[in-house]
């Protein structure tokens, strides 16, 4: 990289980090390649460089929408990742958290002397000198990003952000909106996998959990704490924190701020508290009724995250009648209890349906992962639809999660009536890792507890299962981060 634009970038993060008034950093006219282009994330960030005026390629190893869309926008992809793939011309090469040191194209940068830069590194620096809004949490980041962008384009507030998931409503994974001073907000969602977090520089931040995961990075919770605390540290002294009131580690991470820091809970205690009462969110501010909106999404934990990004949205400039209108119509997006149909089921006589009865199963797709997750999930479609029948197909990810929260898994799915287990979604983990626990050591914990469950595969073998117990009234959800979202459209197309 040239020694000025190097040392420009020290400068502003310097800036940043005391006051956050230092320059952009200037990436028009650099040449970057992007590893691993098509994911949800990477995408939005090699579009939004373009549209700062980059010029930006990427390599992937399957075509997909997004590759296609890529291409139409004038951004080159090979479907390959080979030393071949890295441009002969390259200023940096950006790789996500997950990639390797022995990926072929970063060996190749690394031979050539070429800058590598991990995708929150870069996105890190776009906040710099901008009004960057950074999401964190164990759970809910993508939801409540979105929601906040969906209030601030209502609002007319024009932000630019990144989400890690689509949301038709809000124009897909990202946006480029006004990038006048003051009005120049980026938001993001802060991941704490690998740290990526620290290399953020918010005015605002946002913590909505704190829970153990990604234990194959942190040695335990505490360490998980330490890194949360670290970026409440990274928000402007200028700026402000809001973070879950509830939580034991709260005033760990929050305390000896120079921002403002502000709590969110179901807690009266709380700064501000949020209720759900009837399919209606309530929000008060110090015992105070400050507004109202009717649920868009069902469960408790959307109505919090639904408040976190009303709260943060008001401290952008939206009005209360904005915020409340705008969370009002949010119609979600992707893989969060996102709702795929109905299957309507073969009238064979196996069944007693009485006349004007609807004769199909309702079929609902999810992200969660994490046992919070799926309890919390569990709970809401239980309560919301009051289905006949619970079944859940869950497929968990990543060996290692699996292995260390077995037990938290084992209680988390009290709502289903039967959980279908195929194989665990390998990634990231070690071969050691992989063999060290397997789908039929969870179904046999959660026999154990008196849940009905198996362990199915591969995915054909599970819809067919379903094809032969589906009945009328019964709620099929698929979760999980890996593929197992193709079982609930394979079931719909059977």
């Amino acid at each position: 990289m040239d020694y000025e634009v190097k040392k420009d970038r020290e400068l502003a993060a310097e800036g940043s980090a005391n006051e956050g008034v230092a320059a952009k950093v200037a990436i028009e006219g650099k040449r970057l390649h992007f590893v691993g282009i098509g994911g949800c994330g990477m995408s939005g960030l090699a579009r939004m460089c373009k549209q700062f005026g980059a010029e930006c390629s990427g390599s992937d190893l399957n075509e997909s929408v997004v590759v296609k869309g890529l291409r139409a926008e004038g951004i080159e992809v090979v479907l390959e990742q080979t030393v071949e793939s890295v441009p002969a011309e390259l200023d940096e090469l950006v790789i996500s958290a997950a990639i390797k040191e022995d990926h072929p194209e970063v060996v190749e940068a690394k031979r050539r002397g070429v800058e590598i830069v991990k995708y929150a590194k870069l996105l890190g620096e776009l906040m710099i000198g901008r009004q960057g809004v950074a999401i964190a949490g164990t759970h809910g980041k993508s939801s409540t990003t979105s929601m906040l962008a969906h209030v601030l384009i209502s609002a007319e507030l024009d932000p630019s952000f990144i989400v890690g998931a689509n949301c038709e409503q809000i124009g897909g994974g990202y946006r480029v909106g006004c990038d006048e001073v003051g009005k120049d907000f980026l938001l993001a969602e802060a991941c704490e996998f690998d740290r990526s977090f620290h290399n953020f520089h918010p005015k605002h931040g946002v913590i909505l959990n704190v829970e153990a995961d990604h234990l194959d990075v942190y040695e335990n919770l505490d360490e998980i704490v330490e890194a949360f605390k670290v970026f409440a540290e990274k928000v402007s002294p200028k700026g402000s924190l809001l973070i879950n009131h509830e939580m034991g580690c709260r005033l760990e991470i929050a305390g000896g701020l120079d921002c403002e820091v502000e709590t969110l809970g179901y807690s009266a205690e709380a700064d501000w508290q949020v209720r759900l009462n009837k399919g209606v969110v309530y929000l008060d501010k110090r015992g105070e009724k400050v507004c109202e909106w009717k649920a868009a999404l069902p469960g408790m934990h959307m109505a919090y995250n639904a408040a976190a990004a009303g709260i943060t949205a008001h401290r952008l400039g939206a009005s209360w009648e904005q915020i409340t209108e705008a969370l009002a119509s949010f119609t979600g997006l992707d893989r969060r209890m996102q709702v795929i149909g109905k299957k309507v089921l073969k009238n064979d006589g196996l069944f007693n349906t009485k006349d004007g009865d609807e004769n199909h199963v309702f079929v609902l797709d999810d992200y969660g992962h994490h046992p919070t997750e799926v309890d919390a999930t569990l709970r809401a479609l239980k309560h919301h639809y009051d289905p006949k029948r619970l079944i859940c197909v869950f497929q968990p990810h990543q060996h290692s999660r699996t292995r260390f929260l077995m037990e938290q898994f084992a209680t988390s799915f009290g709502e289903a009536d039967i959980v279908i287990v195929p194989h665990i979604y390998f990634v990231r983990d070690s071969e050691a890792e992989r063999h060290a626990v397997t789908s039929a050591d969870l179904v046999d914990r959660l026999r154990q507890k008196g849940v009905q469950a198996m362990h199915l595969y591969p995915f054909g073998a599970i819809v067919e299962q379903l094809e032969l117990i589906g009945r009328p009234g019964d709620l099929l959800v698929t979760m999980g981060a890996g593929d197992v979202w193709k079982v609930a459209r394979w079931y719909m197309d059977a």
